[in-house]
């Protein structure tokens, strides 16, 4: 009766250690909620890293383009090129800032 006593007490602990080690694994794995929050966030990251890719490229392209149309003309009077350039500055502002608010971004 002694040792049928035993086998079941070592048998009963088994089971536990065993129920145990299963709860831990559980726990441990990603849950599905847990896993669509990850691809949310990985594919909000990744969109979020396109759209500063294009503010950057619009950026440098407005700005090659003001370069471009601050300098003088040949043949253009000192007048009318300040009178240019401060024309252009405001629309440089007006074009960077627009770039910046992600105006047309819903378009994509």
């Amino acid at each position: 009766m002694q040792s049928m006593a035993k086998k079941v007490m070592i048998y009963s602990m088994l089971g536990l250690m065993q129920v145990g080690l299963f709860a831990t694994v559980a726990e441990a794995s990603p849950q599905p909620e847990e896993l669509q929050r990850y691809e949310h966030k990985y594919q909000r990251d990744h969109h979020h890293n396109e759209w500063e890719r294009e503010r950057n490229r619009r950026i440098h392209e407005e700005n090659i383009r003001h370069e471009r149309e601050m300098k003088r003309r040949p043949f253009e009077s000192r007048r009318e090129w300040r009178e240019r350039q401060r024309h252009e500055n405001e629309r440089h502002e007006r074009e960077i800032h627009r770039i910046m608010e992600h105006r047309e971004w819903h378009r994509w």
